[in-house]
């Protein structure tokens, strides 16, 4: 019981800390790990790369030749 806990506390630092470099809501992502633990670490890693697509432009969808 305690091994779990310890693990989503980590687990929500580390997903704190990234939030913070990436420029996402830190808040948000804390308590996703706290709350899922290891479990929201695809959803975090979906969300950076949707998060970065925006940020670059490439948020449009447009049909090649």
């Amino acid at each position: 019981m305690w091994t779990i806990l310890m693990i989503n506390l980590v687990i929500s630092g580390l997903l704190y800390i990234e939030a913070l470099k990436w420029g996402m809501p830190a808040k948000r992502w804390w308590c996703a790990g706290v709350v899922f633990g290891v479990a929201s670490l695809p959803m975090y890693s979906i969300a950076k790369h949707i998060h970065w697509r925006r940020a670059v432009g490439f948020n449009n969808l447009y049909m090649a030749a």
